[in-house]
């Protein structure tokens, strides 16, 4: 029997789509690892002269904090009790940073080679081997108590034994208890009160309240070490960084006292942040292949490096508070960047440390030392720049 029309058609449209697909995913732009393709600004879509504005707007708006990190670091937590630095912390550079637009770069400024700290640009690092140790299934379900897979004492208790996956990825578990000699209450304490009422607060229930604190993401990086039972650099740089090309030269620090032993061997449990020194050391261009591969869904060439789906996961606000996810932060609620997408989110840290994806634009933003209350107007510029 011959197909009627309508079906012969509708064939016909689904292999036009189909080849359609094809060819934009072969038309995608990946950088080679050893070269990056550079387009000029027009070609792309920018006024030239206003994307200059953008790139002068962050060298004119440096961090003010010293170059010296170890001076800035204490100095912008010498409000928490018995804070020290116990991993490595090293001299900073100047602004620097790179404008991606469809996978070119467009513009670039300062030294982009220059491996520099991150901060808690580390946290979006950190929430990435999640995704993996999910999309492998070593993790079954973010909704479950990570109790279930870490079962010596750092997750025993009647409060630390609720907390799930997805409370430390929101930093909302408010998990309590003591993590290579650093204390939970110490970190970033509220700015009422004093010592005893910090260490005897009333405990709140996972995932009903928002707080950025470094020990309880340390214990969510102590976790997933845990579960993957080698090191999480490694883990990044086989199944992240060496495929999209990253330099050898980026590290991921914990302190001199977190070396657990797993299955025999001695590991170091590394650092979500800096703000006690270590986390990750990495230069401008590395962090734009790693920005650029959430802005392609996880994919790079033909590879699905990271699922879909966990891309999707890191961009929905959190019950506790909804500029944040999975460790990125979201570009809504209270700090949402006035003229700037709302479907934006980003990776922020200490001293003024960004990468920005922007989907509906096409666009990658990696900023080093910017002053952090502009990045807003920064990334606007940018925006704005695009030709209408």
């Amino acid at each position: 029997m011959r197909k009627s029309l309508p079906a012969k058609l509708t064939s016909l449209l689904f292999l036009l789509l189909f080849i359609s697909a094809s060819l934009l995913a072969q038309q995608l732009y990946y950088p080679e690892k050893t070269a990056w393709e550079k387009k000029a600004p027009a070609e792309l879509g920018f006024d030239t002269e206003r994307l200059q504005v953008a790139v002068d707007f962050a060298l004119n708006h440096e961090y003010e904090g010293a170059r010296d990190l170890r001076i800035a670091i204490l100095k912008g937590f010498e409000r928490e009790p018995y804070h020290e630095l116990a991993g490595p912390v090293r001299e900073r550079g100047g602004p620097a940073g790179v404008i991606l637009k469809n996978g070119y770069i467009v513009a670039q400024w300062g030294d982009v080679e220059r491996v520099d700290m991150t901060f808690s640009v580390t946290k979006s690092y950190l929430s990435t081997t999640a995704g993996l140790a999910l999309d492998e299934g070593l993790i079954k379900n973010a909704q479950d108590q990570v109790s279930e897979y870490v079962w010596d004492d750092t997750f025993e208790g009647a409060h630390n034994s609720q907390i799930t996956w997805d409370h430390l990825l929101t930093q909302s578990s408010d998990w309590s208890g003591s993590l290579f000699g650093m204390q939970d209450w110490a970190d970033r304490p509220p700015a009422e009160g004093d010592i005893d009422d910090w260490k005897n607060r009333t405990l709140l229930a996972p995932g009903t309240n928002f707080e950025y604190n470094d020990v309880r993401v340390n214990a969510l990086a102590y976790a997933l070490l845990q579960v993957w039972r080698k090191p999480l650099p490694l883990v990044l740089k086989e199944k992240i960084m060496n495929p999209i090309g990253a330099s050898s030269t980026w590290r991921w620090y914990g302190y001199e006292n977190s070396f657990v032993t797993i299955d025999g061997l001695k590991m170091q449990s590394v650092s979500g942040g800096g703000h006690s020194g270590g986390g990750i050391f990495i230069n401008t261009l590395d962090h734009a292949r790693f920005g650029l591969l959430f802005l392609r869904k996880g994919k790079w060439n033909d590879q699905q490096l990271i699922s879909e789906a966990w891309i999707e996961n890191i961009q929905q606000p959190s019950t506790a508070n909804e500029s944040y996810g999975y460790m990125w932060w979201l570009n809504r609620g209270e700090g949402k960047w006035e003229g700037v997408d709302e479907s934006v989110y980003y990776a922020a840290g200490f001293g003024g440390n960004f990468i920005v994806i922007d989907e509906a634009h096409d666009l990658v933003v990696v900023t080093r030392w910017l002053n952090p209350p502009q990045i807003g107007e920064m990334m606007k510029l940018v925006t704005d720049a695009l030709k209408k």
